[in-house]
């Protein structure tokens, strides 16, 4: 593996190459992304594609990746940029992308504005809050743990986070009379650290989740766009995010094992499937 620094005027981007360029095999390097986890998240995955050049990198600000731009905030479009940068400095045409949960917004902004860098995008669980019947109720959800992490800190906020995710259906009055869950019952400090900087918990990637697909040039990109959805996911936010997504491009979404964290190991404590995960890319890509 080589790690390269692209420096642009707004931000220095870290990447990381596993395997030649140009590619062993002729095929497009497979790219994965996601947002706010980094590269140090998919070495799981990539590790079950020793056959394949993967690129994997940090989203500005995060990471290893330094942002000169002033901002704080996590935009797709933005991102999508950056992505576009790299794919540039590989030099090896466009690439087969595997993105995750906010990666996968990115991804879908990058087809969106650059058609020709991507040949077949597979899109995880991408959290588009816009798409969903209960929009307004699930901003109200969003805004609920973010409010509980700015009052209490990371540990509260977490267990917030997990229980708006991990909720079945649409955000209903029940799911609102809920009390605020106890961080212990999630292995979560109480302790505050006083940080409030925290791309998940706080409102810095809401740029993320109120983005709209646009969904014409996504159609007419000659990008062929798999969204998938985990089977444990299929009726928690993600997964029916993921499922509205689909059908508003015409598609139903491809199913694969485990659940939003499907490709991880238990390096993170989220364990998931990797291995039936990589063998599900693998028939998705055709990388028999």
């Amino acid at each position: 593996m080589t790690t390269h620094m692209l420096e642009t005027t707004e931000a220095e981007i870290a990447y990381d190459v596993r395997g030649p360029l140009p590619t062993a095999d002729g095929r497009p390097p497979l790219f994965m992304i996601g947002q706010p986890m980094t590269a140090s998240g998919f070495d799981t995955l990539a590790s079950r594609f020793p056959d394949r050049t993967v690129v994997t990198y940090d989203p500005r600000g995060l990471g290893r990746s330094i942002r000169k731009d002033g901002r704080v905030d996590n935009a797709p479009t933005v991102q999508a940029d950056d992505v576009h940068a790299i794919i540039d400095a590989l030099g090896a045409g466009p690439v087969e992308m595997f993105a995750s949960s906010g990666g996968a917004v990115t991804a879908l902004a990058l087809v969106a504005a650059y058609p020709d860098d991507v040949t077949t995008l597979v899109a995880h669980e991408p959290p588009l809050i816009s798409v969903l019947p209960d929009a307004a109720a699930a901003e109200r959800a969003q805004a609920a743990f973010r409010d509980v992490y700015e009052a209490t800190g990371s540990g509260a906020g977490m267990a917030a986070f997990i229980a708006m995710t991990s909720w079945r259906g649409e955000f209903t009055d029940e799911y609102f009379a809920q009390p605020a869950p106890d961080p212990a019952s999630f292995g979560m400090p109480a302790e505050d650290d006083g940080s409030r900087d925290d791309p998940l918990l706080s409102d810095r990637s809401w740029a993320v989740t109120s983005y709209r697909p646009d969904v014409a040039a996504l159609t007419a990109a000659p990008t062929r766009v798999v969204i998938a959805v985990g089977e444990e996911s299929l009726d928690t936010f993600t997964g029916r995010t993921a499922v509205a997504t689909a059908e508003l491009l015409g598609q139903q979404a491809t199913v694969f094992p485990s659940h939003h964290g499907g490709f991880l190991g238990g390096e993170f404590g989220y364990g998931g499937q990797p291995e039936a995960f990589a063998r599900k890319l693998r028939e998705v890509l055709g990388d028999d």
